[in-house]
């Protein structure tokens, strides 16, 4: 069944990129001023951060997860790990980002400054780079799957771009545990 129409695949990954990406830039350099969001106590907004660390976790074993079923045919398990891979990634963001706006941006780095320089940036930069890399690859991947039934599926990119948008995807998921490691439980 086309949930969508296979002509505006590319517009639409397009269109969700980019509002996706300007939304996150926006939260994270502050330019989404607090009171655009309900206030939250004290005790929630510190813990986001180690809810969001569970939920990566979980992405990555769905994702691998997603990744083993499809290796093996099995197209239905394959389908419900990835969607799950993907409402996870949306629990992440809505988590991160409301914590970026309600607190008015990042948290600075508690540790030292060499850690700071040559362990906390290089990381951070990878992570934030692949996610940015992986927004669109995964909008493109999963609205080829809502556009072609199974069978056609196969005669499009999908399974090219998907194991980019999986391998890229993992590795920001496993990075972004580093940061939280380095963030709240090295310093």
């Amino acid at each position: 069944m086309e949930y969508v129409p296979r002509e505006r695949v590319t517009p639409i990954a397009a269109v969700l990129s980019v509002v996706s990406l300007a939304v996150v830039f926006a939260a994270a350099g502050g330019r989404i001023p607090p009171s655009t969001v309900p206030a939250a106590p004290e005790w929630f907004l510190d813990l986001i951060p180690h809810l969001n660390v569970v939920i990566s976790a979980a992405a990555i074993g769905t994702i691998a997860l997603g990744w083993r079923a499809i290796r093996r045919g099995q197209v239905d398990r394959h389908r419900v790990a990835m969607l799950t891979s993907f409402c996870l990634f949306a629990a992440f963001l809505t988590l991160y980002l409301y914590r970026l706006v309600a607190t008015g941006g990042p948290q600075p780095f508690p540790g030292p400054d060499a850690v700071y320089q040559f362990v906390y940036l290089p990381v951070l930069a990878i992570h934030i780079f692949l996610a940015i890399v992986c927004v669109p690859l995964v909008y493109y991947a999963l609205l080829l799957a809502f556009a072609y039934p199974v069978a056609e599926l196969r005669r499009t990119s999908h399974a090219r771009f998907g194991r980019i948008a999986a391998s890229l995807w993992l590795i920001s998921f496993s990075l972004g545990i580093v940061v939280y490691a380095l963030l709240h439980v090295a310093y």
